[in-house]
Protein backbone atom coordinates (compact mmCIF):
# COMPACT_ATOMS: atom_id res chain seq x y z
CA UNK A 1 0.00 0.00 0.00
CA UNK A 2 1.44 3.40 -0.60
CA UNK A 3 1.96 6.01 1.63
CA UNK A 4 -0.72 7.90 0.18
CA UNK A 5 -2.75 4.73 0.39
CA UNK A 6 -1.95 4.66 4.33
CA UNK A 7 -2.64 7.72 5.24
CA UNK A 8 -6.56 7.62 3.77
CA UNK A 9 -7.17 4.58 5.60
CA UNK A 10 -6.23 6.67 8.24
CA UNK A 11 -8.66 9.07 7.65
CA UNK A 12 -11.24 6.30 7.47
CA UNK A 13 -10.17 5.44 10.51
CA UNK A 14 -10.33 8.88 12.13
CA UNK A 15 -13.57 9.28 10.65
CA UNK A 16 -14.75 6.35 11.83
CA UNK A 17 -13.84 7.08 15.39
CA UNK A 18 -15.15 11.08 15.15
CA UNK A 19 -18.96 9.06 14.14
CA UNK A 20 -18.73 6.76 17.08
CA UNK A 21 -17.53 9.37 19.53
CA UNK A 22 -20.28 11.75 18.51
CA UNK A 23 -22.97 8.62 18.96
CA UNK A 24 -21.13 8.17 22.15
CA UNK A 25 -21.39 11.73 23.61
CA UNK A 26 -25.14 11.17 22.63
CA UNK A 27 -25.61 8.50 24.07
CA UNK A 28 -24.05 9.65 27.64
CA UNK A 29 -26.37 12.96 27.05
CA UNK A 30 -29.67 10.77 26.57
CA UNK A 31 -28.48 8.31 29.99
CA UNK A 32 -27.41 11.67 31.95
CA UNK A 33 -30.66 13.77 30.72
CA UNK A 34 -32.75 14.11 33.30
CA UNK A 35 -34.14 18.08 33.25
CA UNK A 36 -37.50 17.12 32.70
CA UNK A 37 -37.79 14.48 35.15
CA UNK A 38 -35.96 16.40 37.69
CA UNK A 39 -38.30 19.51 37.15
CA UNK A 40 -41.35 17.29 37.09
CA UNK A 41 -40.01 15.72 40.50
CA UNK A 42 -39.63 19.43 42.32
CA UNK A 43 -43.21 20.31 40.69
CA UNK A 44 -44.73 17.46 42.39
CA UNK A 45 -43.00 17.67 45.87
CA UNK A 46 -44.08 21.42 45.69
CA UNK A 47 -47.39 21.03 44.95
CA UNK A 48 -47.65 18.13 47.75
CA UNK A 49 -46.14 20.90 50.39
CA UNK A 50 -48.87 22.88 48.92
CA UNK A 51 -52.24 20.43 49.41
CA UNK A 52 -50.94 19.27 52.93
CA UNK A 53 -50.31 23.11 53.84
CA UNK A 54 -54.31 23.64 52.85
CA UNK A 55 -55.17 20.54 54.12
CA UNK A 56 -54.21 21.84 57.67
CA UNK A 57 -55.76 25.26 56.79
CA UNK A 58 -58.65 22.67 56.36
CA UNK A 59 -58.68 20.69 59.40
CA UNK A 60 -58.25 24.13 61.57
CA UNK A 61 -61.58 26.13 60.20
CA UNK A 62 -63.48 22.24 60.53
CA UNK A 63 -62.02 22.78 64.49
CA UNK A 64 -63.06 25.91 64.85
CA UNK A 65 -66.29 25.85 63.44
CA UNK A 66 -66.87 22.12 65.62
CA UNK A 67 -65.81 24.74 68.64
CA UNK A 68 -68.11 27.38 67.79
CA UNK A 69 -70.88 24.88 66.63
CA UNK A 70 -70.44 23.44 70.82
CA UNK A 71 -70.39 26.93 72.37
CA UNK A 72 -73.69 27.52 70.74
CA UNK A 73 -74.64 24.31 71.97
CA UNK A 74 -73.28 24.36 75.65
CA UNK A 75 -75.46 27.91 75.63
CA UNK A 76 -78.61 27.28 74.20
CA UNK A 77 -78.33 24.09 76.56
CA UNK A 78 -77.62 26.47 79.34
CA UNK A 79 -80.42 28.79 78.13
CA UNK A 80 -83.24 26.10 77.32
CA UNK A 81 -82.83 23.75 80.23
CA UNK A 82 -84.61 25.89 82.52
CA UNK A 83 -81.69 25.83 85.09
CA UNK A 84 -80.66 28.98 84.62
CA UNK A 85 -83.05 31.44 86.26
CA UNK A 86 -80.91 35.32 86.20
CA UNK A 87 -82.81 37.61 84.13
CA UNK A 88 -79.63 39.34 83.40
CA UNK A 89 -77.21 35.75 82.83
CA UNK A 90 -80.00 34.93 80.42
CA UNK A 91 -79.72 38.26 78.37
CA UNK A 92 -75.84 37.81 78.68
CA UNK A 93 -75.49 33.80 77.11
CA UNK A 94 -78.56 35.18 74.53
CA UNK A 95 -76.20 37.83 73.42
CA UNK A 96 -73.26 35.47 73.18
CA UNK A 97 -75.31 32.56 71.17
CA UNK A 98 -76.58 35.54 69.28
CA UNK A 99 -72.81 36.62 68.54
CA UNK A 100 -71.38 33.10 67.79
CA UNK A 101 -73.77 32.27 65.61
CA UNK A 102 -73.29 35.39 63.06
CA UNK A 103 -69.92 33.75 62.75
CA UNK A 104 -70.86 30.12 61.44
CA UNK A 105 -71.66 31.82 58.08
CA UNK A 106 -68.39 33.07 58.09
CA UNK A 107 -66.64 30.04 59.36
CA UNK A 108 -68.63 27.72 57.12
CA UNK A 109 -68.10 29.91 53.56
CA UNK A 110 -64.25 29.93 54.99
CA UNK A 111 -64.14 26.03 54.86
CA UNK A 112 -65.68 25.59 51.88
CA UNK A 113 -63.84 28.12 50.28
CA UNK A 114 -60.26 25.36 51.69
CA UNK A 115 -62.20 22.90 51.01
CA UNK A 116 -62.57 23.99 47.15
CA UNK A 117 -58.76 24.97 47.37
CA UNK A 118 -57.90 21.56 48.84
CA UNK A 119 -59.54 19.75 45.50
CA UNK A 120 -58.18 22.11 43.09
CA UNK A 121 -54.27 21.14 44.38
CA UNK A 122 -55.38 18.07 44.50
CA UNK A 123 -56.59 17.84 41.02
CA UNK A 124 -53.32 18.95 39.94
CA UNK A 125 -50.96 16.90 42.21
CA UNK A 126 -52.89 13.83 40.28
CA UNK A 127 -52.24 15.42 36.33
CA UNK A 128 -49.03 16.27 37.95
CA UNK A 129 -48.16 12.64 39.72
CA UNK A 130 -49.31 11.23 35.79
CA UNK A 131 -46.54 13.16 34.11
CA UNK A 132 -44.00 12.20 36.47
CA UNK A 133 -44.88 8.68 36.24
CA UNK A 134 -45.06 9.08 32.08
CA UNK A 135 -41.37 10.85 32.58
CA UNK A 136 -39.96 8.15 34.92
CA UNK A 137 -41.08 5.36 33.04
CA UNK A 138 -39.31 7.37 29.31
CA UNK A 139 -36.17 7.52 31.76
CA UNK A 140 -36.23 3.81 32.78
CA UNK A 141 -36.94 2.77 28.68
CA UNK A 142 -34.00 5.20 27.77
CA UNK A 143 -31.94 3.60 30.27
CA UNK A 144 -32.75 0.14 28.97
CA UNK A 145 -32.07 1.24 25.38
CA UNK A 146 -29.22 3.55 25.67
CA UNK A 147 -27.32 1.49 28.32
CA UNK A 148 -25.99 -1.44 25.81
CA UNK A 149 -25.87 0.91 22.67
CA UNK A 150 -22.89 3.01 24.91
CA UNK A 151 -21.31 -0.83 26.42
CA UNK A 152 -20.97 -1.46 21.90
CA UNK A 153 -20.07 1.99 20.80
CA UNK A 154 -17.40 1.93 23.67
CA UNK A 155 -16.04 -1.98 22.36
CA UNK A 156 -16.22 -0.68 18.73
CA UNK A 157 -14.11 2.67 19.82
CA UNK A 158 -11.35 0.63 21.13
CA UNK A 159 -10.59 -1.36 18.50
CA UNK A 160 -10.81 1.47 16.01
CA UNK A 161 -8.17 2.95 18.40
CA UNK A 162 -6.08 -0.09 18.22
CA UNK A 163 -6.21 -0.37 14.92
CA UNK A 164 -5.27 3.47 14.11
CA UNK A 165 -2.26 2.75 16.52
CA UNK A 166 -1.36 0.08 14.63
CA UNK A 167 -1.29 1.83 11.28
CA UNK A 168 0.01 5.01 12.48
CA UNK A 169 3.32 3.00 13.88
CA UNK A 170 3.53 1.73 10.39
CA UNK A 171 3.43 5.50 8.62
CA UNK A 172 6.63 6.96 7.99
CA UNK A 173 6.84 9.93 10.93
CA UNK A 174 6.85 12.99 9.33
CA UNK A 175 4.22 12.13 6.67
CA UNK A 176 2.20 11.81 9.61
CA UNK A 177 3.18 15.30 11.09
CA UNK A 178 1.96 16.51 7.69
CA UNK A 179 -1.38 14.60 7.45
CA UNK A 180 -1.96 15.53 11.75
CA UNK A 181 -1.22 19.22 10.81
CA UNK A 182 -3.47 19.37 8.19
CA UNK A 183 -6.26 17.42 9.47
CA UNK A 184 -6.39 19.27 12.74
CA UNK A 185 -6.43 22.82 10.48
CA UNK A 186 -8.81 21.66 8.06
CA UNK A 187 -10.91 18.49 9.10
CA UNK A 188 -9.99 16.35 5.99
CA UNK A 189 -6.17 15.70 5.32
CA UNK A 190 -6.14 13.23 2.32
CA UNK A 191 -8.23 13.76 -0.66
CA UNK A 192 -9.20 11.72 -3.73
CA UNK A 193 -8.16 12.86 -7.42
CA UNK A 194 -11.14 12.05 -9.81
CA UNK A 195 -10.99 13.70 -13.16
CA UNK A 196 -8.17 15.18 -12.75
CA UNK A 197 -9.35 17.68 -10.28
CA UNK A 198 -9.08 17.32 -6.33
CA UNK A 199 -12.03 16.63 -4.68
CA UNK A 200 -11.25 18.99 -1.81
CA UNK A 201 -11.10 22.34 -3.33
CA UNK A 202 -12.35 20.95 -7.11
CA UNK A 203 -9.25 22.46 -8.65
CA UNK A 204 -7.72 21.09 -11.52
CA UNK A 205 -4.46 19.04 -10.70
CA UNK A 206 -1.50 19.58 -13.14
CA UNK A 207 -0.99 15.59 -14.47
CA UNK A 208 2.72 15.77 -13.43
CA UNK A 209 1.12 15.91 -9.84
CA UNK A 210 -1.18 13.19 -10.13
CA UNK A 211 1.18 11.35 -12.07
CA UNK A 212 3.50 11.09 -8.89
CA UNK A 213 0.61 10.76 -6.54
CA UNK A 214 -0.62 7.85 -8.35
CA UNK A 215 3.11 6.25 -8.52
CA UNK A 216 2.57 6.27 -4.39
CA UNK A 217 4.37 9.72 -3.75
CA UNK A 218 3.28 11.73 -0.59
CA UNK A 219 1.71 14.74 -2.99
CA UNK A 220 -0.38 17.78 -1.51
CA UNK A 221 -2.72 20.13 -3.54
CA UNK A 222 -0.91 23.43 -4.47
CA UNK A 223 -3.97 25.14 -3.75
CA UNK A 224 -5.63 23.81 -0.81
CA UNK A 225 -2.57 21.69 0.43
CA UNK A 226 -4.28 18.23 0.84
CA UNK A 227 -2.58 14.96 0.62
CA UNK A 228 -3.68 13.47 -3.14
CA UNK A 229 -4.87 9.79 -3.11
CA UNK A 230 -5.85 8.24 -5.86
CA UNK A 231 -6.22 4.30 -6.29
Amino acid sequence: MSLAGQLYKLQQLDLELQRNQQELNEVENQLIDNKALAVAESKAASQKEQLEDAKRKQRSSEWELEDTQEKIRQIDSKLYSGKTKDPKELVNLEKEAKGLKSQIRTKEDALLGLMSQVEEIEAKVKTTTEELERLRREWEQRQETFRPRKGEIETMLAKLRGNRNGLSQQIDSEAFNIYERIRLTMGQAVVKVERGRCLGCHITVPTSQWQKAKAGDLIQCNNCSRILYLE
